[in-house]
């Protein structure tokens, strides 16, 4: 009866997963419990949600407490077995004729304590295996834990390279063809100089590219490799305690991460385009006012092209401000200095985009170019559609060119007398306002 009862008590602390006593046990929302080590590995590729492992329901993926009581219980059915172990006549001390249940850390092997206390082993550390065992595979769990990030970590970079990848190729491929169409409002003579500007694009679209392919390659070699070194910590985490102890320990969590490529493209200026433009030269006014609306507005790109949280609403020291004036025909420009700024936004809106409040940059009344601080890196993107620009951040003034004409809006490098983006013809079609949105330094 005893044992039949030990048998169940010890077959309600096995992981069903991978058959061993659990290893830092999580319980999911349908109740049932499992390592943590093995959820993790089987939810990686799951779908949202994703299913027990058991049972099948669905389960939300969440970050879920170690059940204390489950670990507790686990660490006593260990020592149970341990002292079934060290109680075999192989683990009675032939010269003492006692149970071997101290630990040498320097011969990782097992001493009864009269031989500890002996001559030959009195200058070696050692540690009653029972408390040693559970030390070690703690430090082990450290070790998982940390390599997860990690995992993680090399995985999401791994994603957003090779969505990187995706979207540049189609923004060299759109840069081309604005740049085009700029030289064809320009001097024939000019023809030169635009077949350099396309030559210097392609070689440097050609370059940019194998680097992202190399940096991909790179990722997902580490990820396997980060994966297999996870898999054979969680080997040894679920080893018998002696054997566990015999392991050397490595450190090997203190890695180098790849880390993703931050393609830029050389911003080739474009000669007269700016004095073209100062033709249709207006002075703008703005009225300015304190608010939240527009944080949530560098939240909402963050959070939508870049995986990141908006910035804390509390902050004061941002500024947003629309235009005095609604234009509804003709050809305008504008500059703006946005040189002591980390996050700005200008262009134009459309006045219901304003009155609704709304802050979603997914939205058809608004075509602004955002410049986005996220980590340590400026990232330059256009709204209607939202999508990101890979060249450098402009310094100083940029200039802002209306054209209810061709139903237009394009955006200057001042400085660099370049085009950053021009919206292809016909996108603008309703009264619009200037609007402009900076967070100082």
């Amino acid at each position: 009866m005893d044992s039949d009862f030990s048998h169940a008590f010890q077959k309600e602390l096995i992981c069903v997963i991978c058959s061993n006593y659990l290893v830092d046990p999580v319980t999911i929302c349908c109740g049932h419990s499992f390592c943590r080590p093995c959820l993790c590995i089987s939810w990686e590729e799951a779908q949202s949600p994703a299913n027990c492992p058991a049972c099948r329901e669905p389960s939300r993926k969440q970050d879920f407490k170690t059940n204390i009581l489950l670990k507790n219980l686990v660490t006593i059915a260990r020592k149970a077995s341990l002292w079934q172990f060290l109680s075999s006549e192989k683990q009675i001390c032939g010269t003492h004729r006692e149970t071997k249940k101290m630990f040498c850390d320097v011969e990782k092997s097992l001493l009864c304590l009269l031989c500890s206390n002996s001559q030959e082993h009195g200058s070696h550390t050692h540690y009653p295996i029972e408390g040693a065992a559970e030390e070690h595979r703690e430090k082990l769990l450290e070790q998982m834990r940390i390599l997860w990030k990690k995992i993680q970590e090399n995985q999401s970079n791994l994603n957003e390279e090779r969505r990187t990848a995706l979207l540049w190729r189609g923004d060299v491929v759109l840069r081309a063809q604005m740049i085009r169409n700029e030289y064809r409002k320009l001097h024939p003579v000019l023809h030169g100089e635009e077949k350099q500007h396309l030559e210097r694009l392609n070689k440097e679209y050609q370059e940019i590219f194998q680097q992202l392919q190399r940096s991909w390659v790179n990722m997902d070699q580490k990820s396997k490799h980060l994966k297999e070194m996870y898999q054979e910590l969680m080997k040894m985490c679920h080893k018998p305690d002696v054997e566990l102890l015999q392991v050397r320990m490595e450190d090997s969590v203190l890695l180098h991460m790849p880390q993703p490529v931050n393609p830029e493209l050389t911003v080739g200026p474009i000669t007269g385009l700016v004095d073209r433009l100062n033709r249709f030269r207006v002075e703008i006014a703005f009225t300015w006012e304190v608010t939240n609306h527009n944080i949530r507005l560098f939240g909402d790109v963050r959070r939508l092209m870049f995986r990141r949280g908006s910035l804390n609403s509390d902050r004061s020291d941002y500024f947003a401000a629309w235009g005095t004036w609604v234009f509804s025909s003709g050809k305008h420009y504008w500059e703006l200095d946005v040189d002591s700024s980390w996050d700005w936004a200008l262009g134009v809106c459309k006045d219901s985009w304003m009155r609704k409040n709304s802050t979603m940059v997914t939205s058809k009344d608004i075509f602004l170019l955002l410049c986005v601080k996220v980590d340590n890196r400026f990232s330059l993107l256009t709204t209607s559609p939202l999508f990101p620009h890979y060249v450098e951040k402009p310094l100083g003034r940029v200039g802002v060119f209306l054209d209810f004409e061709g139903g237009s809006v394009s955006f200057l490098n001042v400085t660099r007398s370049s085009l950053i983006w021009s919206y292809p013809a016909g996108s603008l079609n309703f009264p619009v306002r200037p609007f402009f949105s900076t967070g100082h330094r």
